[in-house]
């Protein structure tokens, strides 16, 4: 009985935290209940959702992605400098028509795409730890959004003056409901689906787990490594899309420090850094976490510092109980 209570708590431990954290921040401030509130944080962590859910294909497979972050500042600079209105005096195509929403849409995620074709590449081809391979695709789509990002006539000017049809995918909803909510959960069930009823999704798992059992039974992991990725890139891709639509403009300094929160999320949310092991649920409570930190804390009015403090905290004691658990098994 005793180890069955034990073996509960340590698999709902992170829906607790959630709740712990929601109480505690009521009792301070009980206006934090508020349908307002919870829409906001909902908001909040709809791109954030669909970087977690790129960036766990590589934990999956017990690497890290750390590109993701550039790729969302990248694709976001992208899809508003091809969005900006006519009138806009500033404009960084000054001569470019206005395009339909969904050709922006596509150049964006096509680079995505191809710029985790390029990760999963050097990673399947070469085996080159993620890590490392993203480390350096980094560095690359950093230089390549400041590049882009300096052409004249912008000269490095944060880019505004959005068209209201892209802003109100950000900003709009139907129903009551923002259109962000939307999509992230339609993502969402899409990634579920591809993750648990493909065959593709449990290779991944199979090649997390065990990579020599995989390969043995007829897995080509290095085409489902270099798919992986390109998925990957593509999900940083329209995260980046939603994030300029979301806050009305870009920079090239947008996406700084996603890939972190992202991993942090996945690992927070039960994804072993050995690999082999994660949940979907698992990624939406552990960004809920982070979102409730600092959202609530902001609420009501703790120093950020302490939030970077709690942060670091969860981060440190999921990786300590999956270690553990991994240790355990062997």
């Amino acid at each position: 009985m005793h180890n069955k209570i034990k073996d509960y708590l340590s698999q709902y431990a992170i829906y607790f935290v959630l709740l712990l954290l929601i109480i505690a921040i009521a009792i301070k401030n009980p206006s934090f209940l508020s349908l307002r509130v919870f829409r906001d944080i909902l908001s909040q962590s709809s791109t954030r959702i669909i970087v977690a859910l790129g960036a766990s294909f590589a934990i999956l497979i017990g690497g890290a992605d750390l590109s993701a972050g550039r790729m969302v500042g990248f694709a976001a600079v992208i899809s508003a400098s091809l969005l900006q209105t006519a009138s806009y005096p500033n404009r960084f195509f000054p001569g470019l028509p206005q395009l339909p929403i969904i050709v922006p849409l596509l150049i964006t995620i096509v680079v995505g795409f191809l710029f985790g074709l390029l990760n999963g590449f050097v990673v399947s081809r070469f085996s080159v730890p993620p890590f490392i391979a993203t480390l350096g695709s980094m560095v690359i789509i950093y230089g390549a959004d400041n590049i882009y990002f300096s052409l004249p006539p912008n000269n490095s000017q944060p880019i505004a003056g959005l068209r209201s049809d892209f802003t109100n995918l950000g900003t709009g909803g139907i129903l009551g409901i923002p259109y962000l909510i939307i999509i992230a959960l339609v993502i969402t069930i899409i990634m579920w689906i591809i993750l648990n009823k493909t065959s593709f999704g449990k290779d991944l798992y199979a090649i997390g787990g065990n990579r020599e059992a995989a390969i043995v039974s007829g897995v080509n992991v290095k085409r489902r490594i270099l798919l992986m990725f390109a998925i990957a890139g593509a999900l940083y891709a329209m995260a980046g899309f939603l994030e300029a639509a979301r806050t009305g403009g870009a920079t090239s300094e947008y996406g700084n420090m996603y890939e972190l929160d992202a991993i942090a999320a996945c690992v927070v949310g039960g994804w072993s850094v050995s690999g082999g092991v994660g949940t979907i649920p698992g990624i939406i409570v552990g960004v809920f976490i982070f979102t409730v930190i600092n959202y609530g804390l902001t609420f009501i009015g703790m120093n950020p510092y302490w939030q970077l403090i709690i942060k670091g905290l969860i981060i440190v004691s999921a990786v300590a109980v999956d270690i553990r658990k991994y240790l355990a098994k062997k």
